[in-house]
């Protein structure tokens, strides 16, 4: 089967398609992958109603924000969408469906044991009619149901991505978004993850804050400061580092509010030094490695990078090292993620969401709802 995996994350810098042969179980062969930069109008308009998510009680009327919000992100993304098919040369009618993640405005963990909460946005249902392709959605929602942490969702296909590649085991898959998480694998069918710490949420929101654009461009301004490794240090002692997986943070858990007091050079260096510090303290118990594979935003910050090189002794490369294409990997997990959840497989575990057994989960949107209606 033929499946496209469409993901805007949490750091708001682009909307990343992949298409994915699979069977759900194996990957067949991974196809082409694109990725398209969001517009200054639409970025700032998810930005905004992610704040009034903040701000926001569930259970009482949601934002006037999402509904806005949701029309242009769907939009958006089914223009992209159909541009990349005619590039492509694509049939519509070979793709099984499109696994659509939309745009996370909110992710709250599981509390005093109260289910948590996620809000990702985008119509499924229109996006489905404007592509012609069925849609498969709302992944996350069965996994907080059943009090998981809806997060992180890719490690079962990180594994399924390790086993392609044949990749001496065991080995750490590491994607550095807004959010950081890991995923530790031992053999094909045993795996852990958890989100580790910031990603790149708070540096985002620090070079945005000093007029640097939108992120800290190949870890530049960072490179030009010190961290304050006692800082670091010190917000290590948070609860949070102190807990074992699996758990979850939103992007907004730790914020650039953390380095309000220090130089722009210095606070985007602490705050890098703070991602890697991160990742360094949960691996600290995680036995041997073969390497650690760093994919997503956050392998393109050399700053990261070099500090994640420092402080971990395990060969640390990034996704392109391997033969991946790390900007498309999550695209690629949801379009894997969308075979699994038609074929009722397990999309979370509880090594990987804590949920009490694995569960499967999504809903499905037709792009022909009158034939669905006909149908007998």
């Amino acid at each position: 089967m033929r499946f496209l995996g469409l993901m805007s994350g949490t750091s708001l810098d682009a909307v990343d398609l992949a298409v994915v042969d699979t069977d759900g179980k194996r990957i067949i062969e991974l196809g082409p992958t694109y990725v398209r930069k969001l517009p200054d109008d639409l970025r700032r308009l998810c930005l905004d109603a992610t704040h009034a998510a903040l701000n926001w009680s569930p259970g009482s009327s949601p934002p006037s924000i999402f509904r806005s919000a949701t029309d242009a992100v769907t939009r958006f993304q089914a223009n992209v969408v159909n541009k990349f098919l005619s590039d492509h040369c694509f049939e519509r009618g070979t793709f099984t469906a499109i696994g659509f993640h939309g745009q996370t405005v909110l992710h709250a963990p599981p509390t005093d044991g109260r289910c948590g909460h996620s809000i990702q946005l985008g119509d499924a249902r229109t996006l489905a009619r404007e592509i012609g392709i069925d849609v498969v959605y709302n992944l996350r929602a069965a996994d907080l149901a059943a009090g998981g942490q809806g997060a992180p969702m890719v490690p079962v296909f990180h594994a399924a991505l390790a086993a392609m590649s044949r990749l001496p085991l065991p080995v750490a898959l590491l994607n550095i978004g807004g959010v950081a998480n890991l995923t530790l694998i031992t053999n094909a069918d045993q795996f852990q993850a958890f989100d580790v710490g910031p990603g790149n949420g708070p540096i985002d929101q620090w070079a945005e804050a000093h007029g640097h654009g939108p992120f800290d461009c190949d870890g530049r301004l960072a490179s030009n400061g010190t961290a304050d490794e006692a800082r670091v240090q010190g917000w290590l002692d948070d609860s949070y580092f102190q807990r074992t997986g699996p758990k979850s943070l939103d992007r907004y858990a730790f914020t650039a509010e953390l380095v309000s007091d220090m130089s722009p050079e210095d606070g985007a260096a602490t705050l890098a030094a703070f991602c890697a510090a991160a990742v360094a303290a949960a691996l600290a118990s995680a036995g041997p490695l073969t390497q650690i594979i760093v994919c997503g935003g956050g392998r393109h910050n050399w700053t990261i990078m070099k500090e994640l090189r420092r402080r971990i002794v395990t060969p640390v490369v990034t996704a392109e090292q391997v033969g991946w294409a790390g900007d498309a990997i999550e695209a690629q997990a949801w379009a894997f993620l969308a075979a699994r959840s038609l074929q009722k497989l397990p999309l979370t575990f509880p090594e990987t969401t804590g949920v009490a057994r694995p569960m499967t989960g999504g809903e499905f949107a037709t792009a022909n709802p009158i034939a669905l209606q006909a149908a007998p």
